[in-house]
């Protein structure tokens, strides 16, 4: 694709990039097939092809309207186009960018404006979310269902393991899911207490950025990045006598796409960029490098696991593990090699609506997503259906009576709880 960037975008970072990016495009338009919001709209602006043609005008010099800040707007950031592409097109790193610089020159209704910024500042906050979450969970029966809907009641997230081990792994102290689901890092806590291996929570972490990042705060995006990597230096080479980690675990997907951009994001930042190159280097998903450690465990320890299969379970690939970070498969033969029959899902590249703060910004869109999603991991009747990511858990659960939970939360039922004596403690190291 051959573009020519307007005067004032020539010689930045942002610019070399959307240049390098567009021109990488073929106009093949095979994203279109699998974006969710072209399945539904069936409007060329509101997929990819059409997107990245809006992106290139404004870094030609066009003048972005409002009508192209709601095309970019309606994007979920799925990232299904990339894996589609035959031509590698970054579309994610693109329209980050275009949504920055439109961002720059549109400006948003006041409502549009006090939303995101409550989205902006209060998620990103433990300290406001937690309590606001906890508020929410005792009055969740008097909430109106558009934010019950948003409120998953308070379930017991068990004991943490106190056990300690020589290896040790970070796992990331996030901003929403130790209020809304703190089962998911307690479940992982104990899996890995049952293979030998000790799970540190840095409390100086906190949100890993991406919230900023979709709501057109970059900087804040870069603060958030900044921070988690000053917190977690010192463990990763065991400096300050802090005992090293061998890798740093995320158990929620989007997280895990996000800091595993540390190292793009702050490619130009002179005290950062290699610090957040060794991060990234470390960062894995659970679904990456637990599988082969417990079956290694099980090898030692047979009877780990006391699972007995009853049923069938379906399996929602969050986009950020499928697309963001081409994760795809690896939980499903996981499951499967432990004897649980995983059923097949139509459409399974199809993101479910949640996507961040989409199904706020973006409800009505969100909502048929979520019912065509539902429809197809429901097709076979299973008895509980399994994700990888905290948004896709909550947002499907919204709308089914078909229990939805963390893979990692099935894994810590069955283990035999012989095997992995626990007592309660606290998760933060």
């Amino acid at each position: 694709m051959e573009t020519h960037l307007a005067s004032w975008l020539e010689g930045t970072p942002d610019g070399a990039q959307a240049e390098k990016i567009l021109r990488s495009c073929v106009h093949c338009g095979f994203c279109t097939a699998t974006c969710p919001t072209y399945q539904l709209l069936g409007d060329e602006r509101d997929g990819p092809r059409g997107r990245i043609y809006l992106i290139k005008q404004v870094v030609e010099g066009a003048t972005p309207t409002a009508a192209t800040m709601t095309h970019l707007d309606r994007c979920l950031t799925c990232r299904s186009c990339e894996t589609t592409c035959p031509s590698g097109v970054q579309y994610a790193r693109l329209v980050d960018i275009g949504r920055k610089l439109v961002d720059e020159r549109v400006r948003r209704p006041l409502a549009e404006r006090l939303v995101r910024f409550v989205l902006r500042e209060g998620m990103t906050r433990r300290w406001l979310f937690g309590p606001a979450m906890r508020a929410g969970q005792i009055m969740r029966a008097l909430l109106p269902g558009s934010i019950r809907d948003k409120v998953p009641p308070r379930k017991d997230p068990g004991a943490w393991p106190v056990r300690q081990h020589p290896r040790r792994v970070l796992l990331l102290n996030a901003c929403v899911q130790p209020a809304m689901m703190p089962r998911i890092d307690a479940a992982t806590a104990r899996v890995l207490d049952a293979i030998g291996v000790q799970s540190v929570i840095e409390s100086r972490s906190g949100c890993c950025g991406a919230i900023r990042q979709h709501l057109g705060d970059p900087s804040g995006a870069l603060a958030d990045a900044r921070r988690n990597i000053d917190a977690w230096w010192a463990h990763l080479d065991g400096r300050e006598g802090v005992a090293g980690v061998e890798a740093i675990l995320i158990n929620a997907s989007g997280c895990g796409a996000m800091v595993k951009e540390y190292a793009h994001l702050l490619r130009d930042d002179p005290a950062y960029a290699d610090r957040a190159a060794r991060v990234v280097a470390l960062t894995k998903d659970l679904a990456q490098w637990l599988p082969a450690q417990f079956a290694d465990a099980c090898e030692r320890t047979p009877g780990i696991v006391r699972y007995t299969p009853h049923g069938a379970v379906a399996f929602h690939a969050p986009c950020t593990l499928q697309h963001g970070q081409q994760v795809r498969g690896e939980v499903e033969r996981f499951l499967e090699s432990l004897g649980v029959a995983v059923q097949p899902v139509a459409e399974a590249h199809l993101c479910c609506g949640s996507a961040g703060t989409y199904s706020v910004t973006q409800p009505e869109l969100s909502r048929q997503l979520r019912e065509r999603k539902l429809a197809n991991l429901q097709a076979a009747s299973p008895r509980l259906v399994l994700s990888a990511n905290i948004g896709c858990i909550a947002h499907l659960q919204a709308s089914t009576d078909t229990p939805v939970m963390h893979w990692i939360e099935w894994l810590d039922r069955a283990i035999a709880t012989d095997s992995a004596p626990e007592a309660a403690g606290s998760p933060l190291g």
